[in-house]
């Protein structure tokens, strides 16, 4: 029996893992009787051609050192004495012979194809076989002759002395019947129903839910794959993680999830890293007073293909690696470590990335070339133009989506003065593919369509911090909620001016025309810094500051003028300030002792201040009238 998994299928991965699979294509071979996993013969060299894998399969099977298994028949060579005995000991009507030479493999073949076909069976017969070969008169090989029960044998009629030929002509004998043995196909009903219903898809644009789909299944699927992680594959891990954090324009919750990852692998300081720690690190954390969410379910937009078996993840993986690009060419220096993207892309495609052979082309081109890359704007421009040798190599090939054509990127109707001629040729005018690279793959181009719903609700309206929020807070903390989250906007985007209209707690938007490009990267290790900075402070103001009535009163006062209030924080404190200013002008006293006090707060004092007085009093009169009492009585007499 021959059976084929998709280990690329998520619902697989436990049954791949199971069996140590962490590249594609592998071929392990299971003797009859095996009970375990660990009882493969791994075959070398999967990429050799379906014959050479043929030949290795009937090579494995001969070399069965058990019981030859029941329901296979006898590859070994057939002697003179065996086919004079055949019918006597067999019911089949058929013997078909094949005369072949100790090296061929078609008798072979012809025999186990023809396993599954009842009142039939196939012996090879070697060319050394003398008696046989003059009793048939057989004259070349191989050649293929049908013996019936009445003792009558002919050759077979075949247009060529091949395997398919000999295959088809025996399977049309009558009285051949075909036996109970079926090949089954099991295809996931998700993925025919997600074909069946394809997504509207702009290819000018990029879409958030293929970036989570990729980060998803590189990390959860790809990754973790092998039973541990060590030496270099464990450090470029934790590389790619670390270049995520700092370059991936993820959702609030993403961002915090990579962090949350990078911090976790950062602490680990064992040689090796399991598979089940791995796993149990990578898992989301909804409850948490910031939310770390990478979804798990995986929806391809815009690189869904016409079928499931086409696109998806090698082009989700592509389109990640030149938004890091774009991220870094835009973050710093250009001469500032120009390999800090491509490097990771290399190691993350050599240690994880699934189709072996795909890895080994893309090492090649890195060898050539990669370590010649002199700036990060250059790195861009060299994945770019090493995509689209790739995409070269691949067209017209058995991979390629037939709705979805390998072409050069991008095409002129995308960007038509990236191409020119000279000479009559064509051309890259690279300043203007690099312009538009940067705005394809900015922040701004991501839609969130299809993309899964933000799991925090307090982030979609809008009163939440960038990296998630808390839960209900008291009337005073939702008005500092709102300066805190404008403090946040300027410091994604220094003197940058206020927006008339409330921003998304995300750093995508639907429309990105109302923002400029790369408006919303941060430095997330300074941000988190202020933000708990800030949380600690505005703890601490809370326990020291009680409302009063008054105070109660101004707030609402200032909330209730107006949406610019929150815009501007600054506005309030001052609008704030001056009520106060004039609560003392109108009040010398108040100025003079209040020293921002309400009035409710001054009467308590100075009622207080009375009370404790007249305490004082009453205790001084008490003693003062004791004294006078001891004073007027007679003395002892002396001894």
């Amino acid at each position: 029996m021959l059976a084929a998994i998709d280990c690329a299928d998520e619902a697989n991965q436990q049954v791949c893992n199971n069996f140590g699979i962490t590249g594609f294509p592998t071929l392990k071979f299971f003797r009859a009787f095996s009970k375990k996993a660990e009882d493969a013969i791994r075959i070398t060299n999967p990429s050799a051609t379906v014959e050479d894998l043929r030949h290795a399969i009937i090579t494995n099977l001969e070399q069965s050192q058990d019981a030859w298994p029941p329901a296979c028949p006898p590859l070994e060579p057939a002697s003179a004495e065996e086919v004079r005995t055949f019918f006597q000991r067999n019911k089949d009507q058929y013997l078909a012979l094949i005369f072949e030479k100790s090296d061929s493999f078609v008798g072979r073949e012809v025999a186990l194809d023809m396993l599954q076909y009842e009142n039939v069976a196939v012996r090879r017969v070697l060319s050394s076989e003398e008696e046989l070969v003059e009793k048939f008169g057989v004259t070349t090989f191989p050649s293929g002759y049908l013996l019936l029960r009445n003792g009558s044998f002919s050759r077979l009629p075949v247009h060529m002395e091949a395997r398919s030929f000999y295959t088809y002509y025996l399977r049309t004998l009558s009285g051949i019947t075909r036996g109970s043995y079926k090949l089954n196909a099991t295809v996931d009903a998700s993925n025919e129903t997600n074909a069946s219903q394809p997504k509207r898809a702009d290819r000018s644009k990029v879409y958030m839910a293929d970036l989570e789909s990729t980060l998803h299944y590189s990390l959860r699927v790809e990754a973790a794959r092998a039973a541990t992680l060590s030496g270099a594959q464990l450090a470029a891990f934790k590389c790619y993680v670390a270049t995520l954090v700092k370059y991936f324009p993820g959702r609030p919750y993403v961002q915090t999830y990579l962090q949350n990852l990078d911090s976790w692998l950062r602490n680990w300081t064992e040689p090796e890293l399991p598979r089940s720690a791995l796993k149990e690190a990578m898992k989301n954390n909804r409850d948490a007073s910031h939310p770390a969410v990478l979804p798990t379910n995986v929806t391809w937009v815009g690189c869904q293909g016409s079928e499931p078996h086409f696109r998806g993840y090698p082009c989700g993986l592509w389109t990640i690696f030149h938004l890091l690009t774009i991220q870094a060419a835009q973050s710093g220096p250009d001469k500032e470590l120009p390999l800090e993207v491509l490097s990771t892309m290399r190691c993350y495609v050599r240690h994880f990335f699934g189709c072996q052979e795909c890895a080994q082309h893309f090492e090649a081109m890195a060898a050539e070339s990669m370590d010649r890359v002199a700036g990060r704007e250059e790195a861009v421009l060299w994945l770019w133009s090493h995509h689209n040798e790739v995409n070269a190599r691949l067209a017209g090939g058995d991979t390629e989506d037939p709705n979805f054509p390998k072409l050069q990127w991008p095409p002129p109707d995308m960007c038509p003065q990236c191409h020119r001629e000279e000479r009559g040729l064509h051309a890259w005018d690279q300043p203007a593919v690099l312009t538009f690279l940067k705005a394809h793959f900015s922040p701004a181009n991501i839609y969130l369509d299809y993309a899964e719903a933000d799991p925090v609700p307090m982030a979609r309206e809008g009163t939440g911090t960038r990296l998630g929020t808390e839960g209900p807070r008291a009337e005073r903390e939702k008005e500092e909620e709102e300066e805190e989250k404008e403090t946040e906007g300027e410091m994604r985007a220094p003197g940058r001016p206020g927006s008339p209209e409330p921003r998304r707690p995300s750093i995508v938007r639907l429309n990105p025309k109302l923002r400029e490009a790369g408006e919303d990267i941060v430095d997330l290790d300074s941000f988190s810094e202020q933000h708990f900075k800030s949380q600690a402070l505005r703890a601490a103001a809370g326990r020291r500051r009680r409302l009063s009535k008054r105070d109660t009163i101004a707030l609402d006062r200032a909330a209730g003028a107006g949406r610019e209030h929150r815009l501007a924080p600054a506005v309030l404190v001052q609008e704030e300030e001056e009520e106060a200013g004039e609560g003392m002008r109108r009040s010398p006293w108040l100025r003079v002792l209040g020293l921002g006090f309400s009035r409710l707060d001054i009467s308590l004092c100075v009622a207080l201040y009375f009370l404790s007085s007249m305490c004082l009093l009453g205790m001084y009169t008490f003693f003062r009238l004791r004294t006078r009492a001891r004073k007027g009585r007679p003395a002892f007499p002396m001894a």
